[in-house]
């Protein structure tokens, strides 16, 4: 009989580990469930009108999934509906947001390591989606600079071509006037023929009255140019790359007056200097902001200049010292 009850509460001692062996994996499985969906994604949107780029992460707080995301155009913002279910992924950007009549609804699964899934709610659609995980872009090594390239002869705009969105009003264009590029206010945007990776670039900027504009580094990463945004954040103002990484110090808004950018890209990170004054030392930008060309982060991109918003900004003096 020892021996007997000796067994007896050996099985049972098995049986309890595997319950609890069981209940562990059980938690396990709804953990692991979410993970494959955590980090940053570059989004592509197929619409009627063509493919259109958009950015998000997820990411873990306090054991509840949590979104922020850059839609069509704007800045990256939280998105408060967001789930993981059985594998299936779903996010509701507002109405307001799209400017749209219905709310949009992101739906998704991952099929070797993608997320892909539709879009509904837009009057067009459904659309389509598909992300990919963003790279890190870190770079080893200091880059060797190679020689300067002049973007602008201060005589016309070879080398640059014009682009039009869909969502926004496109009146005029881009112009030279006296020796500079000046925006049309409302218009399309100003993109270089040429893409590049890892540079230095230097140009000079003037704002008309109430006017707003911006750099985009890659195609993808606005640095801001405007003297209209006062009631909006400071990562909304000149010299923040929009919506990310605010300049500090913040220097007094300028109309009328040239000044000078000196920005250098590696990777992520970013230097920007302001009329001689480092207003972002290096920080990381973490992913697209609103009116990028694409969301391949991981390739060449061009210069562009901002035209689809107001007023008129004037450019100079641009030239690029590619990473050789």
């Amino acid at each position: 009989m020892k021996k007997f009850g000796e067994l007896l509460a050996a099985v049972l001692v098995m049986a309890s580990l595997s319950l609890c062996h069981a209940a562990v994996a059980a938690d396990d499985s709804s953990v692991s469930s979410v993970q494959p969906f955590l980090g940053r994604w570059d989004i592509t949107i197929t619409t009627p009108s063509g493919d259109v780029p958009s950015w998000l992460d997820l990411y873990e707080k306090a054991g509840v999934l949590r979104a922020t995301m850059t839609g069509r155009w704007g800045n990256a913002r939280p998105v408060a509906q967001v789930s993981v279910e059985n594998g299936a992924f779903t996010l509701v950007d507002p109405k307001d947001e799209e400017a749209a009549k219905a709310d949009f609804t992101f739906s998704a699964t991952l099929k070797s390591g993608k997320l892909v899934g539709t879009v509904n709610g837009p009057d067009n659609g459904p659309w389509t989606w598909v992300a990919v995980h963003a790279p890190s872009l870190i770079r080893s090594g200091t880059p060797h600079w190679g020689a300067s390239i002049t973007l602008f002869d201060g005589k016309d705009l070879n080398g640059w071509h014009e682009f039009k969105s869909d969502y926004f009003p496109q009146n005029g264009n881009w112009t030279v006037s006296d020796g500079n590029i000046v925006s049309p206010g409302n218009g399309p945007e100003l993109v270089t023929d040429r893409k590049f990776q890892d540079f230095k670039l230097h140009l000079e900027f003037k704002n008309g009255p109430v006017s707003n504009s911006g750099v985009y580094l890659r195609g993808r990463y606005e640095l801001q140019i405007e003297n209209e945004s006062a009631d909006e954040g400071p990562s909304h103002h000149t010299g923040s790359i929009y919506g990310f990484i605010a300049a500090h110090p913040e220097l007094p808004r300028q109309t009328d007056k040239w000044r000078t950018y000196d920005i250098t890209l590696i990777g992520r990170r970013v230097t920007v200097v302001l009329d001689g004054a480092t207003i972002i030392d290096n920080k990381e930008i973490p992913g697209l902001t609103g009116g990028a060309l694409d969301s391949h982060e991981g390739e060449p991109g061009p210069i562009y200049l901002q035209g689809s918003e107001k007023g008129h900004v004037y450019f100079r003096n641009i030239s690029i010292q590619p990473a050789e």
